[in-house]
């Protein structure tokens, strides 16, 4: 199974959102079949095979998530950082802005969805491959 030491590595690779189908790749190879980032404070719960599941720490002091979803101005965001334009913490404080609690990897499906406090789906992108 794989390791945080494993996924850390994978991940220091990644400078902008435009790094991110790479590190997927990566990390699916590993094993890890799903994981969830949380937005508050960056912690990410990583799921393999079998019921294995490692949790990342927390990253950063918890931010505050905006109760009410800016799914319009999110999406424009989002384009931006996908296209390098904005860097990871950039990106997370643009998330919590816009209301977006966390956002799940189906390795399955090769999906991202992002979701609002209230555990609603916001977006379901398809993961380039």
């Amino acid at each position: 199974m794989f390791t945080i030491e494993q996924i850390k590595a994978a991940h220091g690779k990644v400078k902008s959102g435009a790094d991110f189908p790479a590190y997927i790749q990566e990390i699916k190879n590993l094993g890890v079949t799903q994981y969830e980032t949380y937005v508050a404070d960056g912690h990410v719960d990583y799921h393999g095979t079998n019921g294995y599941t490692i949790k990342a720490p927390a990253k950063y002091e918890a931010i505050a998530i905006a109760d009410e979803c800016n799914r319009e101005q999110f999406m424009i965001e989002l384009k931006e950082h996908q296209k390098g334009n904005t860097d990871y913490p950039t990106f997370i404080a643009m998330s919590a802005q816009m209301g977006i609690e966390k956002w799940a990897i189906s390795m399955k499906k090769m999906t991202c969805t992002y979701y609002d406090k209230k555990g609603k789906e916001i977006l379901v992108e398809e993961i380039p491959q």
